[in-house]
Order: C-alpha cells, then structure tokens, then sequence
C-alpha cells in the first residue's frame, strides 16, 4: 500500500517535532529564569551593601568625633528631631590661631548627611545613591553624668526606579560618650 521508501524514510513525525521544541523551551525558559533570578539576587546584595555602608562609615564617623569631641556646643545643636543637628567642640582640625572649632552634623540637600568644619564648606557623607530619611541626636548623661549622644538614624536606598529588587532601608541606633569631657 504504501510506497517502500516512505517505510523506511528515517525522520520525526510531527508530534515528536513538537515534543522536540516543547521541552527544548522549558529547558530555555529555566535557564533563562535562573538568570533572571540571578541578576535580580545580585542586585539586592548590591543594593543592600551600598544601603548598609553608607550607615555604618556615618555612624562610625560620628561615634568617632563624639568621643573625641571636648564638649558638646549647644546654642547650634538640635536635639530630639528626626533632622536634628549635633555640633562639637574640639581641637581636631582647627583654624589658626584658635584653640577649639566646631563641627556639625546634619542633614543637607534634605536627604544627605553633611559634616561641616568650621570655616569650611560642608562635606557630603552619605552618596547620590542613598537617601537619609531620618537623623536624629539625643542628649541623656550616663550614671557618670557624663554627656552621651543617643544617635538614632535611617537611611533608604534611592529607589528612582520603584523595582522592589532596588528597595532597602537601614535603621542604626546607638549612642555614645564625650571621653574628654
């Protein structure tokens, strides 16, 4: 009945054709959403990172100049607000002639943390790709009645973007001590 070639024709049928593609585009689309997944992991590692580094080179900063710190400088220091302003007296980078300078701690540009030296322009301490959403000093005195620092801020990763891989937020509270009070 039916030709002797078509017998012996070595070929795929049409349903194994299809099988053929249709496992072949799962296996494409697992790899492919690996790697989706993958791209989107490291993103918020990187996200994360940034987020975290940013907190922790501020807060260490701030901690550091606190302790060394000589006193507090009240009439410019803003307490217990979330865009307070902490100044310091002390004898690290002063101008000439003089025996104390102050520094300050605030929030400029309305979302980026600022050290400013006396007689100097303000220095960014927090990158383009953060936003600080809150930083805020406290002044209690430990059992020593020493001057100590509660030092309670949040920063958020500037997610321009609004893809949740881009969000992440970091809240440090810590205080510290003025050791040559």
């Amino acid at each position: 009945m039916f030709p002797k070639f078509c017998k012996n024709s070595k070929g795929f049928t049409l349903i194994e054709s299809l099988i053929y593609v249709t496992v072949l585009s799962m296996v494409f689309l697992v790899i492919f959403s690996f790697f989706l997944w993958v791209e989107k992991s490291s993103i918020k590692t990187a996200v994360a990172e940034e987020t975290l580094s940013n907190a922790d080179k501020v807060m260490k900063l701030i901690i550091y100049e606190i302790k060394t710190a000589h006193e507090i400088y009240q009439p410019t220091s803003v307490f217990s607000e979330d865009a307070g302003q902490l100044s310091l007296k002390t004898t690290d980078f002063k101008p000439d002639g003089e025996s104390t300078t102050i520094i300050d701690f605030f929030i400029c540009n309305s979302n980026k943390i600022c050290l400013k030296r006396e007689s100097q322009e303000p220095i960014f301490l927090t990158s383009e790709k953060v936003d600080v959403n809150k930083l805020k000093f406290d002044l209690v005195y430990n059992n020593e009645m020493e001057p100590t620092v509660q030092i309670d801020m949040q920063i958020d990763y500037n997610n321009s973007s609004g893809k949740p891989e881009y969000q992440n937020s970091v809240n440090l509270k810590t205080t510290a001590t003025l050791r040559n009070y």
